[in-house]
């Protein structure tokens, strides 16, 4: 294994001597945990920035560290361009035709020096084709194009779904919840998003409170019949004229049914739901990179989005139990626009809440920008890394340093403002400086060589080849839009009427509302159906499940299925009936089938809807027997393995660090007495040197005074004589005594070389025995307790279908 493939651990590069700039042998491994505290990233064009951070994701990925990627120019998507083989037939398809040209070269040539690039690029950097297979196989890379069809689409109406969990019962989460949905919904259209002076702001946040706060959610067309209608009189101390008249909640209304029908629109409403948990895991629970690729929508579709984007993971985020651990990794490109130092764009108020809170949850955020000047640096006080390259002006240069001064404040470390502009001065391309408030010091360093091929901004044809299978995987699957349930099989009726059927006091009626909308021109049909409120007890003591589930049941009604009409019934959340009457423009009524008319048969089919539910609903629970862990009620295969990764990584590191200092302190010592060692090797060294000079003046002075004296053996000569035989004997002893510490200086290297050995050894069966794909899942079905399903009263609900050339489709579920 190489030195850099350690997991926690992610190779950025290697370090570069701040004097010489010279690329120093050593590995710069970053701890990812450092990553909950937040980055930043700055850089002008050519400095590298892009490569560091591709790398940085590709790092995540190799972990097993799921990551969510915001790319406005495109670039981002060069993530799927990787190729293990390295050769250049793989390149070729994916070269610029246009860059070939100008290198004066044709398309192949310049394809197979592309693929001899990267190859000798990766070499260079001790990686291989063996580790681009590691990276793909370690995540499933999907790009998303939210309002287009060239990617994975993705739908953001689901944005208006209630909360869930304990963001209901937190007032000031719930609160920006809400004005973050608003505020993206306005900007959209192009209306002031200000929360204290805009009214329609204000109407729109009374109307999203209202309906979270009774647990339903809404759908763009439940907007608009609030904004003509509202559930309340009041806003504030003024009546609901006074605020906002009628004529003017019409107009209001219009405009964003206009948004809802233009064609331009059509395709926000097509693709998977908005979901942060399938962003981030596959349904089998492997980690996923998921890049939402925004390049192609206009400005005010990109906040729309990012708005709408970063309130849906601040909500995730807070249901997840806290964790020192880094959980996942979102990261924004060219963040230019969406977090300025002045202006206050809807985008803003989220993110600088996400740099607050998201590192309690185990959420790191990284931010990229070319102009340092682009970013609040008030918010970056709580980002604990920069990684700064090469910047364009001096302006820039001070900019970055106020941040940092701010950033090492805000964390209590010392910040030595000379030194760090020194540094910055002589950054060249891809050299960074990080400054990281968990270590010591700043590092310099040069980045390594990008597993993905950086062939620049993917285009939309681009996308479309890369996402075509998995945009067929997915339909095959039955993703996408949310299927609605096809309509029960009913014959046009000529006895259709605007009123409904005179029935007895006994059996309660009610209108289901639309919860699409209706195409002009478009007859809206009420079928009857029935509906019963519904609770259910799912126990299992082994298990810990003691969970009451609320539903809602509907059920057709048609002569084909008046015997069990819970057959072709379904379950929906959120539903609020109006009261009858209504008036006939709300549409016409069905015939209703005579046995509906009988008071006894309502009871007989909430019988039936007991058994149905009895035989029917059950509440999946996932064992892992290796961890002892079950998931809860409600939790998906995918969300229990992202749990049950968390719960390995946490205890990865914790193992990791007792190793740490267990092996450390042996360490230390080893390291201090090969330094007492060294010491003394050079001591004995300087000793035999000096001795051994010494002996040859003397045995000089001898041989000269024999050659030169009047008498040979005089007493003189033989002192001297006898004094350099000393001197030679003690030379003898000295170079003994250096070879005997040189050999314990080398037995001392040989203990410590044994006992890095023996940790990595350790180390590395400490994270196998952390691997979350080798964790064996069991599934077991819960179904309810009988005795405990509580079937409310069987009403008579009116549900509205569109009736127009293609046949009737329902407008609900």
């Amino acid at each position: 294994m190489s030195s850099f493939e350690k997991l926690g651990a992610f190779y950025l590069g290697r370090e570069v001597d701040p004097n010489s700039f010279e690329v120093k042998a050593e590995d710069l491994l970053y701890d990812a945990k450092d990553l909950t505290t937040h980055a930043v990233c700055v850089g002008m064009t050519g400095s590298g920035k892009t490569g560091l951070c591709l790398s940085l994701i590709e790092e995540a990925a190799i972990d097993g560290i799921p990551v969510l990627a915001i790319d406005p120019k495109g670039d981002l998507g060069n993530l799927c361009l990787t190729f293990p083989d390295l050769k250049a037939a793989s390149f070729q398809p994916w070269v610029d035709p246009g860059e070939a040209l100008r290198k004066g070269m044709d398309v192949s040539s310049y394809a197979k020096k592309m693929a001899d690039l990267w190859r000798n690029g990766l070499a260079k950097w001790g990686q291989n084709g063996e580790r681009i297979q590691r990276f793909r196989n370690a995540v499933d890379l999907t790009i998303y194009t939210p309002g287009s069809s060239a990617g994975v689409p993705l739908t953001v109406l689901k944005s208006f779904a209630a909360p869930r969990g304990n963001l209901v019962e937190d007032p000031e989460a719930l609160g920006e919840r809400v004005q973050t949905a608003v505020t993206g919904l306005l900007s959209l259209l192009g209306r002031d998003g200000d929360p204290l002076t805009s009214n329609e702001h204000i109407l729109l946040s009374q109307l999203v409170s209202h309906a979270w706060g009774e647990g339903r959610d809404l759908s763009l067309g439940d907007l608009i019949r609030g904004i003509q209608d509202p559930p309340f009189e009041k806003v504030g101390f003024f009546d609901l004229e006074s605020f906002f008249p009628q004529e003017r909640r019409r107009a209001f209304a219009m405009a964003i049914n206009n948004l809802l029908i233009s064609p331009s629109f059509a395709p926000w409403m097509e693709g998977e739901p908005l979901n942060i948990q399938n962003l981030l895991w596959t349904k089998e629970g492997k980690p996923r990179v998921s890049i939402l690729s925004i390049a192609h929508l206009s400005e005010e579709q990109r906040m729309f989005f990012v708005t709408l984007f970063l309130g849906e993971l601040l909500a995730w985020a807070r249901t997840q139990p806290g964790t020192s651990s880094l959980r996942a990794l979102f990261y924004m490109d060219e963040v230019f626009g969406y977090f300025p130092p002045t202006a206050n764009p809807p985008s803003k108020r989220p993110m600088l809440t996400l740099l607050k809170q998201a590192r309690a949850y185990g959420l790191g955020c990284v931010l990229s920008t070319q102009n340092p000047v682009d970013l609040d640096y008030k918010g970056l006080s709580n980002t604990g890394t920069w990684f700064l390259g090469r910047l364009q002006t001096e302006r820039d240069k001070m900019r970055v340093l106020e941040g940092l001064e701010g950033a090492a404040a805000s964390a209590g470390a010392s910040f030595d403002r000379a030194s760090m502009e020194a540094l910055l001065a002589g950054l060249d391309s891809r050299v960074f400086l990080m400054n990281n408030v968990h270590e010591d010091r700043p590092v310099l360093f040069h980045t390594r060589w990008a597993l993905s091929y950086l062939r620049g901004p993917l285009t939309r044809e681009q996308i479309k080849v890369l996402m075509r299978e998995k945009k067929a995987q997915g339909s095959s699957r039955g993703e996408g839009a949310a299927a609605t349930k096809a309509a029960p099989k009913m014959s046009p009726s000529p006895s259709a009427s605007n009123q409904p059927p005179l029935l007895p006091k006994e059996i309660p009626q009610g209108v289901l509302p639309p919860q699409q909308p209706v195409p002009p021109g478009v007859r809206v049909v009420l079928q009857p159906g029935l509906m019963s409120q519904t609770r259910l007890h799912f126990v299992a003591a082994r298990e810990g499940v003691d969970e009451w589930k609320e539903m809602t049941c509907l059920a057709p009604l048609v002569e084909e299925v008046l015997h069990d009409p819970w057959e072709e019934g379904e379950i929906l959340e959120g539903v609020r009936l109006q009261p009858l009457p209504v008036s006939s423009g709300e549409g016409v009524f069905a015939p209703l089938p005579s046995a509906a008319t009988k008071k006894s048969r309502y009871r007989s089919w909430g019988v039936r809807l007991k058994e149905h539910l009895y035989r029917t609903q059950a509440i999946q629970i996932w064992k892992c027997k290796e961890l002892r862990q079950y998931s809860k009620p409600g939790e998906t295969e995918s969300e229990f393995r992202s749990g049950l990764s968390l719960l390995l990584r946490e205890r990865r590191d914790l193992a990791l660090e007792k190793l740490r200092k267990r092996f450390g302190a042996r360490l230390q010592r080893l390291q201090d007495r090969i330094r007492t060692a060294e010491e003394r090797v050079s001591r004995e060294q300087s000793q035999y040197k000096q001795q051994k000079m010494s002996t040859m003046f003397s045995v000089g002075s001898t041989l000269l005074g024999a050659l030169f004296g009047r008498k040979v053996a005089s007493v003189g000569n033989v002192r001297r004589a006898a004094s350099a035989a000393r001197g030679a004997s003690r030379a003898a002893r000295e170079k003994g005594d250096v070879a005997r510490a040189q050999a314990r200086l080398q037995e001392l290297q040989s203990q410590l070389r044994d006992l890095e050995d023996e940790f990595e050894d350790e180390r590395a069966r400490k994270i196998e025995s952390f691997d979350v794909e080798a964790l064996d899942l069991t599934c077991k079905q819960l179904a309810p307790r009988k005795s405990d399903i509580d079937v409310g009263p069987v009403q008579l609900v009116w549900l509205p279908y569109a009736d127009g050339p293609q046949g009737r489709r329902p407008l609900f579920s």
